[in-house]
């Protein structure tokens, strides 16, 4: 499973975060990484023009699947907590998404 991480002009794309956020989804997503391709994160500041807001980061995930349409789900919280969210969210969808197809 690859994980490409892109980040808007007011989020530093540094090392740290992305060694967090690829942490994160592993840890997630581990059970379902034989039937990921990849995983791509988009990480926002949907408020930058201010100062802060209650939620201002967006964490948009778009999981391919072999074989499959991918599935894009996101969140939106006051930091980069957006990503726990839109994993947690994610995981879910892929737990609805594969169990149908198991049930074929």
């Amino acid at each position: 499973m690859k994980i490409q991480i892109n980040t808007d002009s007011n989020i530093a794309g540094n090392d740290q975060l992305r060694r967090e956020v690829e942490t994160l989804l592993r840890g997630a997503l581990d059970r379902f990484s034989e039937k990921i391709t990849r995983v791509e994160v988009h990480l926002s500041d949907e408020n930058s023009d201010k100062k802060s807001g209650v939620d201002d980061m967006r964490c948009l995930l778009e999981a391919r699947l072999a074989g499959l349409q991918p599935i894009a789900v996101s969140h939106e919280a006051a930091t980069l907590q957006a990503v726990d969210g839109a994993a947690e969210k994610l995981k879910r969808s892929l737990d609805s998404t594969l169990g149908r197809l198991g049930d074929r």
